[in-house]
């Protein structure tokens, strides 16, 4: 059966409030790690992960860097409206290049209170380096799910990377019912985090610590990094019966070439993701290729995945191996002399999707109906219900700060 066809109801199940994780444990590595294998399941911390993988896998990380994107405007009246920036609001060749943005800047954004938004400009002042900046917000344009709006500041000379930093809150999830502390600067953040982009952690990085990469090096595990801009719509709920009524979100993904070159070189390994995101970034690069060999005059753009194609007779009916559409595009990158991609996926993952390339993936346990539900049991099949049932009746903590599992696809 197509996926456009599957009802969400059969991914739903009863998530009490009292094992969703509103707080991370103080330890990250001390987690629980929930291990599917071969219909078997097994039960230990994050902190002895490399005893449960086998010797020589290959494990890819996704090191985008979450910004601090609500930002709050305090009227003269009191009322206070939020505006949450999820990404920028022109052609993007580099985030990089926009977070170095100087003066003023435009980003598709979420308003909390939009009603209450009736004078052109909201105004809010903030200090860098006890320097006085005066940052200004202006409603350009509403859009069908979301406004644009532009952010200037005087004086000019700070990056918005550093008007965000000081002027804006860590955009916890909507699940987690609580301000924003200041210890979740940190924690809201993989220690390897490197490249500024998302409005969302790749939560399942959260639990890695140094000790953990030191035993992954000890086992002749290796590590790989990918960045994958997480959108606000990572949580955007389900809402039509059948998934063909859902409009999957699209993030951008950001890889080397000499990333997809150590892919090649590990595929006979045993690949796993750390997260949902690098499962969608690594599967996306295989379809990208068969694209770039399918028209060997495509632009970037053009390589682009859309929602349902990878199922799709022009792009499913194909027997390019994993190795072969990893090359074409390597090939395309170097015809281009391009040393890094820069493009959207809007891929979704779901039961009936055909892996190509990755064995198992290290993830959290997410909410009920949701589109990284389904990532989930498209690798563990019907079985994704037993691994859930299990979690939750052996006090695993659900969401971005709750436990996880590691899920093998295969016997590997």
């Amino acid at each position: 059966m197509h996926p456009k066809y599957l009802s969400i109801n059969d991914f739903d199940y009863k998530l009490p409030e009292e094992k969703i994780a509103f707080f991370p444990l103080e330890e990250r590595d001390q987690s629980k790690l929930l291990i599917y294998k071969n219909e078997n399941i097994a039960e230990d911390i994050y902190l002895n992960i490399a005893s449960h993988l086998p010797e020589k896998s290959f494990l890819v990380f996704n090191n985008t860097k979450v910004i601090k994107a609500r930002i709050l405007f305090t009227k003269e009246t009191g009322a206070v409206i939020e505006i949450f920036c999820l990404e920028p609001y022109e052609i993007i060749n580099d985030y990089a290049v926009v977070l170095e943005k100087k003066e003023s800047t435009r980003w598709k954004c979420m308003i909390g209170g939009a009603g209450k938004w009736k004078q052109k400009y909201l105004e809010k002042k903030i200090f860098i380096d006890s320097n006085e900046v005066m940052l200004k917000a202006e409603l350009v344009e509403k859009l069908s799910d979301a406004y644009v709006v532009e952010l200037s500041w005087t004086p000019g000379e700070y990056s918005f990377a550093e008007i965000i930093e000081h002027a804006g809150r860590t955009p916890l999830p909507p699940y987690i019912q609580r301000e924003a502390a200041e210890s979740d600067t940190k924690r809201y953040q993989t220690i390897y985090s490197k490249y500024e982009g998302s409005v969302a952690a790749p939560t399942a990085g959260l639990h890695f610590t140094e000790k953990i990469f030191s035993s992954l090096e000890e086992k002749n595990i290796d590590c790989g990094f990918v960045t994958l801009h997480v959108g606000a719509g990572t949580f955007k709920p389900v809402k039509s019966e059948q998934m063909e009524g859902h409009k999957m979100h699209s993030e951008w993904i950001d890889v080397s070439a000499n990333f997809i070159e150590q892919l090649i070189q590990n595929l006979e390994n045993n690949i796993f993701c750390v997260g949902t995101t690098s499962v969608r970034t690594i599967e996306s690069l295989y379809w990208m290729g068969v694209k770039a060999m399918l028209n060997c005059n495509a632009t970037i753009e053009e390589l682009e995945i859309k929602q349902w194609e990878v199922y799709d007779d022009a792009l499913a009916n194909n027997s390019v191996s994993a190795k072969d559409g990893l090359q074409f595009l390597l090939n395309f990158l170097h015809e281009k002399e391009i040393k890094k991609l820069f493009a959207r996926t809007q891929i979704i993952i779901a039961p009936g999707y055909q892996f190509k390339i990755i064995n198992g993936i290290i993830t959290n346990f997410h909410q009920p109906k949701s589109t990284l539900l389904l990532l989930v049991a498209a690798m563990a099949g019907s079985e994704w219900k037993t691994i859930y049932d299990f979690a939750l009746n052996n006090n695993f903590r659900f969401l971005s700060y709750g436990d996880g599992c590691l899920i093998f696809i295969s016997s590997v």
